[in-house]
């Protein structure tokens, strides 16, 4: 790709200097806090002694404001996070979040033009960058997920060390193929945006496992026809395509086909469990996108044959 030099989004957000967030069980949840010091203190002090110790101690805790957290956090899982410093990062690292933040601009490009041609108006998304573990709006985020998309706060989420997975252990190397995860995830908020997510959300809940799956499979599939649709626009409209890049595009997303990846992780496939599509099904749709990046293409929903 031809990315160096290329606008970069501002949308970026930076959370690898955060320590992860840790879930604290509360009460009843197996965590610490005062209440299972309870049996040592009055092993230690004897009943009445104890008696006064626990008086002593819950009245600080009162007085400073920190008597939930003492007592176990109140059931709540705590994940906070906490700044661990400036970002430690290998100029390799760098390099990458150099790309990640033009590929992330690139597809603003595209969208805000096709937003604009359907008469609406385009809401970027922020891409999160994190190590390990992170807080979302949809729960707790973790870098053996992969990258992901959350509805529920618009954010695009990766942690950098998947591209070392998709390399090594998806067999798919490449900057394109690095671009083609981030147009996915961008594809599932379009989606948001266009309200086709809150309809799937919905339709699943009446449906049973097998049937919801075939659902979702339809909407992955969708992402990635989005995904075709923005390498069009970077290829026609700026040039950003060279010789080989949709190779890796298509290579990628037969890589992480649900048949493939079932047949390394059991040794067999399960159709009826497949919730992104097959690696076929994958490189079809990323085609239909990118054959001539037209929306009214990308109908995974209506299509009979997938």
């Amino acid at each position: 790709m031809r990315w160096r030099g290329q606008r970069k989004s501002d949308n970026i957000e930076d959370r690898r200097s955060m320590r992860a967030p840790t879930r604290m069980g509360g009460l009843g949840g197996g965590g610490g806090g005062l209440l299972n010091l309870l049996p040592a203190v009055f092993k230690l002090f004897g009943f009445k002694g104890g008696v006064v110790a626990v008086l002593a101690i819950g009245a600080y805790a009162l007085m400073s404001g920190n008597l939930g957290s003492m007592l176990g956090g109140g059931g709540q899982d705590n994940l906070s996070e906490y700044e661990g410093g400036p970002v430690k990062q290998s100029a390799e690292e760098k390099t990458l979040v150099d790309f990640v933040s033009v590929v992330l601009g690139d597809t603003e490009e595209t969208w805000h033009q096709l937003f604009k041609q359907m008469g609406g108006q385009y809401e970027e998304p922020n891409l999160v960058l994190f190590r390990g573990a992170t807080k979302t709006a949809c729960g707790f985020g973790q870098a053996a997920m992969g990258p992901f998309y959350c509805p529920g706060d618009h954010k695009v989420y990766i942690d950098l060390s998947f591209y070392s997975d998709l390399k090594n252990r998806f067999k798919a190397p490449g900057d394109f193929a690095q671009a083609y995860v981030i147009a996915h995830e961008v594809g599932h908020h379009v989606q948001t945006l266009l309200g086709i997510s809150q309809k799937v959300q919905k339709a699943k809940r009446s449906l049973s496992e097998v049937e919801g799956n075939k659902l979702s499979v339809r909407q992955e599939l969708q992402a990635d026809c989005f995904a075709g649709i923005w390498a069009y626009h970077a290829k026609h409209s700026r040039q950003l395509l060279e010789s080989g890049d949709i190779d890796e595009g298509l290579n990628a997303a037969s890589a992480i086909g649900d048949d493939r990846l079932q047949k390394q992780s059991q040794g067999y496939v399960s159709p009826d469990s497949f919730t992104h599509g097959s690696s076929a099904q994958r490189v079809k749709w990323f085609k239909t996108g990118f054959k001539g990046g037209d929306l009214q293409q990308c109908d995974t929903f209506s299509a009979k044959s997938m």
